[in-house]
C-alpha cells in the first residue's frame, strides 16, 4: 500500500509531497519548504516513517527548500538534480535514476524549461507524476528568468509528461487557486498553453507576453537553494513548546494572528509601533504592552525574560526586526507576529482602539 499525503504551505503556495510505503515505512518528502519542516518531521513522525531522502523538483525561486534542515531534523539524504547546480546534496540525480523507498520508486524524468535542472518524478507503476513548475494545473511554470527555455519547456511537457498514460495523476509543485491535481488526458485536452493542437510557436508566443514580476524571495531563496537550505549560520533551532511557532529561514519564530488569539495562557505582547498607530484605526491587541522599536534596545529592561514575548507591529516587517533585536539581547522566547495587526484584523480578531496613556 501507498501513503500518499499532500501538504501545503500558504506562504508560497508551495504542494510538498510524502510518499511511504505502508509495509516497510519507508519514505521520501517531495518538494519540502523550510519553514514547514517541522510539521513535515512532525507527520513522518506521527505516521511511524522513516524519511530516507528529500526530493526537490528544481532550484526554487519562491522559497528555500527544507531539504536541509529535514536531514538535520531526521537524518534524510538529499536528492537533487545533478544539473541543478545545487552544492551539498547526497545524491545528485539524472534523466532515469530511481529512487526506491521500501518496495516502490519514483523514476526521474529530466523536463528543463523552468530551469535546466527541472526534472518530474514519476511514479513506478505510472499511476502519479510529481511535475514541479513545469508542468502546473492548466498551466506551466514561468521561462523567463533561471536559465529559462520556453522551447525546452514545451517538449518536456509534451514528449516526457504528456507521453504518460491518460488516467496517470499530476501533482505539481504550485497552485494558487486551490486546485490540487490534475491528470495527462485533462491537460492534454485542456491545458490553456499547450494542450490540444497548440504548436510550438504559439506556445512560445504565449510564454514571452506573461508579464509577470519576479517572485519576491528570489534574492534569498536562489542562493540558499544552491547550498540545499542550508542558513548562512549552519545552526538547526531549538524547539519552541510554549506555542504552535513556525521557524523562518531568516533566523527567527514566527506565530500567526489565530494561533496567539487561541492560546489560553497569553503571552507578553509588545506592540513596536509609533504612538498614533497605536491609538490610530487598526487598535492594538487587548493587554499590549506600546514600545516603539527605535526605543526598543533602551526599554527591553521592561520585558520580562522568563516569559515568552510576541512581537508586533503593522505588516510584520518592523516586529521581524525587534524579534531579532530581542534576540540578540538574550531573549530565548521571543516571536514575531506574523502579517501584523493588518492580518490581525484581516482574521476577524477583535482590536481595542481605546486611548492608552504611554
Amino acid at each position: 500500500m501507498l501513503i500518499l499525503r499532500q501538504l501545503f504551505d500558504p506562504a508560497s503556495s508551495t504542494y510538498t509531497y510524502l510518499l511511504a510505503d505502508a509495509a516497510v515505512r519507508e519514505a521520501v518528502l517531495i518538494d519540502p519548504v523550510f519553514e514547514q519542516a517541522r510539521r513535515d518531521a512532525a507527520l513522518v513522525r506521527e505516521l511511524g516513517l522513516r524519511l530516507e531522502m528529500t526530493l526537490d523538483t528544481h532550484v526554487h525561486a519562491d522559497h528555500v527548500t527544507g531539504a536541509w534542515l529535514l536531514k538535520n531534523l531526521l537524518g534524510s539524504a538529499i536528492g537533487v538534480s545533478g544539473a541543478s547546480g545545487a552544492q551539498g546534496a547526497d545524491r545528485y540525480l539524472g534523466d532515469g535514476d530511481r529512487i526506491a523507498f521500501g518496495s516502490r520508486q519514483l523514476t526521474v524524468r529530466a523536463t528543463p524549461g523552468h530551469t535546466n535542472g527541472c526534472i518530474t518524478y514519476v511514479l513506478d507503476d505510472r499511476s502519479a507524476a510529481f511535475t514541479g513548475d513545469c508542468l502546473l494545473i492548466r498551466g506551466t511554470g514561468r521561462t523567463d528568468f533561471q536559465q529559462g527555455d520556453a522551447h525546452a519547456m514545451f517538449r518536456s511537457v509534451r514528449e516526457r509528461i504528456l507521453t504518460l498514460p491518460d488516467e496517470c495523476l499530476l501533482y505539481p509543485a504550485h497552485d494558487y487557486r486551490g486546485l490540487t491535481v490534475t491528470s495527462v488526458a485533462e491537460e492534454r485536452r485542456y491545458n490553456p498553453r499547450l494542450g490540444g493542437d497548440i504548436g510550438e510557436e504559439d506556445f512560445i508566443g504565449y510564454m514571452k507576453n506573461l508579464g509577470l514580476p519576479h517572485p519576491k524571495q528570489i534574492a534569498v531563496a536562489v542562493p540558499a537553494n544552491l547550498q540545499c537550505g542550508k542558513p548562512e549560520h549552519g545552526k538547526v533551532p531549538e524547539d519552541a513548546n510554549w506555542a504552535p511557532l513556525t521557524f523562518t529561514f531568516a533566523g527567527m519564530w514566527e506565530i500567526a494572528p489565530h494561533a496567539l488569539a487561541e492560546l489560553n495562557e497569553k503571552p507578553q505582547i509588545v506592540d513596536v509601533r509609533e504612538p498614533d498607530e497605536f491609538d490610530g484605526p487598526l487598535g492594538h491587541i487587548e493587554g499590549a504592552r506600546l514600545i516603539p522599536l527605535a526605543e526598543l534596545n533602551a526599554r527591553a529592561g521592561e520585558i520580562d525574560r522568563e516569559r515568552p514575548v510576541v512581537l508586533v507591529c503593522r505588516s510584520g516587517a518592523r516586529s521581524a526586526q525587534a524579534t531579532v533585536l530581542l534576540q540578540r539581547a538574550g531573549f530565548t522566547r521571543a516571536a514575531n507576529m506574523t502579517g501584523g495587526m493588518l492580518r490581525w484584523h484581516a482574521e476577524g480578531h477583535p482590536a481595542s482602539t481605546t486611548a492608552v496613556v504611554h
